[in-house]
Formats: structure tokens, sequence, C-alpha cells
């Protein structure tokens, strides 16, 4: 949360100051006449210490602030003194025109440098997903790839408006810069609702599974099952059945495998030494529905269990339905009411309300 909220101050603090020289109210009042601190030059540090951090990595990264952060003083204590020197020694239209010089400069260095991190945090959430798996088995990450993907955008802005002050001889260029101020704005607001609705989730998730007992953060493949299957079925073959899908009920209710998203009879078939097509065929003759409806129905028992336990009256339905095996919140709400007739909310409610 303190990374989160120091990227989302950063750029908030550098468009505010935008706007505050673009209407004047720092320049030559002051004595140092005003100053354009590099705010911009903190932004992608702060992604990248909130990455580390949100992944539960950073143990293992660089401390990429104890760099960052004496830099960014260095440039703030240089534009400091480029204004004393030139303050006493230059009209004021040529002070402004060779300040907005040298933070050109400066703005290409910190574009350089914030590139460089924003690259090197995206290969980190691409490439090494292996380094990370607790995480990814609360949070699919779709959330911090579309992030990347919008900043992205961010900086095709920047760079076009740095292009177009540098065109323009450093004078009259400020129209280009209010696509990249719009754009950022929007950013903040989208950046802040999610990154506080998945910490929330992330953190109603492990307090779910911490009370189930559960760990789905390891290797799912558990110790085998053998149901010691014939190959040429008998006259007995319904009974066999029978008894081979207890064991596979029994199997999947004690190793909780219908929490995970993406179990499939492939899956099963691996634990199992049975094959797809025999796993399928029994579940459908003996519980007279498909792998993914049996499940689903399992899941959705769990999902009413915890809608309708006081401890999690003020969690969000979203964390309740992925905990309960589901992939999505749409899958979770198409579900549910298909298998019970209303939409969670509506269950809660009018159980609660039964109840009461």
């Amino acid at each position: 949360m303190i990374y989160l909220n120091l990227l989302i101050l950063a750029i908030s603090l550098n468009n505010i100051q935008s706007w505050a020289l673009e209407r004047e109210l720092f320049q030559h009042k002051f004595a140092l006449d005003y100053v354009q601190v590099p705010w911009h030059f903190l932004a992608m540090p702060f992604l990248y210490m909130f990455l580390i951090h949100y992944l539960n990595i950073a143990k293992r990264s660089y401390k990429i602030l104890k760099i960052i952060i004496p830099l960014f003083l260095i440039l703030v204590a240089s534009q400091i003194s480029f204004v004393l020197y030139y303050s006493d020694s230059a009209s004021r239209e040529y002070l402004n025109f060779i300040y907005e010089r040298y933070t050109s400069i400066e703005e290409i260095f910190s574009l350089a440098t914030s590139l460089s991190i924003f690259v090197y945090s995206f290969y980190i959430l691409y490439k090494k997903e292996k380094l990370f798996p607790k995480i990814l088995s609360f949070d699919n990450l779709r959330w911090i790839y579309t992030f990347f993907i919008l900043t992205s955008i961010g900086y095709a802005l920047w760079i076009l408006a740095l292009f177009i002050k540098v065109k323009m001889n450093f004078t009259g260029f400020l129209f280009s810069y209010y696509p990249l101020r719009v754009y950022t704005t929007i950013l903040i607001y989208w950046l802040g609702y999610q990154g506080l609705k998945q910490i929330r989730l992330l953190k109603e998730r492990k307090r779910i599974r911490e009370s189930l007992l559960i760990d789905l953060n390891g290797d799912f493949s558990i110790d085998t099952i053998n149901l010691n299957i014939e190959k040429n079925f008998s006259e007995n073959q319904v009974e066999r059945q029978k008894e081979q899908f207890i064991e596979i009920d029994k199997f999947i209710r004690s190793k909780k495998k219908y929490l995970l998203n993406k179990y499939t009879l492939q899956d099963l078939s691996e634990d199992t030494e049975l094959s797809s097509s025999t796993l399928s065929l029994i579940i459908n003759n003996i519980a007279r529905k498909s792998f993914t409806d049996y499940l689903n129905e399992m899941r959705i028992d769990l999902a009413k269990t915890l809608l309708l336990d006081p401890d999690y009256t003020n969690y969000t339905i979203t964390s309740i339905g992925l905990e309960s095996g589901f992939n999505s919140k749409s899958t979770f709400y198409t579900v549910f009411k298909k298998h019970t007739g209303h939409t969670p909310v509506e269950f809660k409610n009018s159980s609660l309300a039964i109840l009461s």
C-alpha cells in the first residue's frame, strides 16, 4: 500500500506542478523564481517497489530506491543551483529559455531511466512467474498486466510531447503535454481503484483460506490414488463404477481439488492414474452430470456457506467466489444463478432475512 500510494502521489504531484506552472502560480514569486521538481523521476521506481512487494519477492530483488532517491535529490539540487546561478545574470525571457533547455535534458534522462525500470519490471512480471507462485494462487495479475499496457500508452504520449517541445525550440510547447496530463489523471484514478480493490481481495482471500486450513500454494500433484481398474468390464460394471466414483469423490473433497479453478479431467487423470475418458464416463454415469458441473456444485455449496457465515459478512462477493474455486466474478455469478436460481447477493439477502 505504501508504494502504491507513493506512485499515485508522484504522478499527482507532477500533474499539479504542471498545471500550476501553466497558470504561472510559481513564476517569479520566490527567491529562486521557480523550480520544476522532477516528480516523474520517482514514478517507475515506486511502481517497481510496489511490484516486488506485492509479488513477495522483495528480499530477492534490487533495492532500487537506494540509488533513485539520492539521484532525485541531486536533480533537485542541480535545478536550484542552476536557477541561483542564472537568476541575477540573465533576463527573464532568456532564463526561461535556457531553463527549459536544461529541464528537457533532465527530462530525457528521467525518461530513459524510467523506461529502463519499466521494462525490467515487466520482465520480472512476465518472465519470472515461478518466483511468485504464492501470489498467483490468490491473484492472476491481469490488472497489473493491464496497467503496464496503459502505462505504455502514457510513455508514447510523453515521448511525443518531449519531441514537440524540442522541435519548437522550448517555447510555446505546453499544449503538447495536455494529452499526457489528461491521460495520467485518468490512469491515477484507475490505478487507485484497481489497486485498493485487488489488495482488499488479496487480504480477504488469504483470511478465508487460512480459516479453511487450505494450502494451494505448492505443488498441486498430491499423492495419487489407485482404483484398481480392470480393463475389461463384466456384468458388475455399474457396481464397480459406483465404488470408483465414491473413491474419486472422496479424493476430490478431501484434497479440496474443486478449489483449483483450473482443475481438469486431465489433472484428475494424473492424480488417479485413470484415463480422462474413463473418469468422464464414471462421473457422467453415477453423478449424472458433467465433470465441470460436478465440481461447480461443490464450489457453490462452499460459497453458500461462506456467504452466510457471520465471520465474512463484510467480505466482497468476489473474494468469496474466487476462494470457492471460480476463476472470475462473472463466472461465479453465472454458475451460482444457474444452480440456485438467484445471484449470490439475492441468495445472501434472502437467506439472512429468513434467518432473522
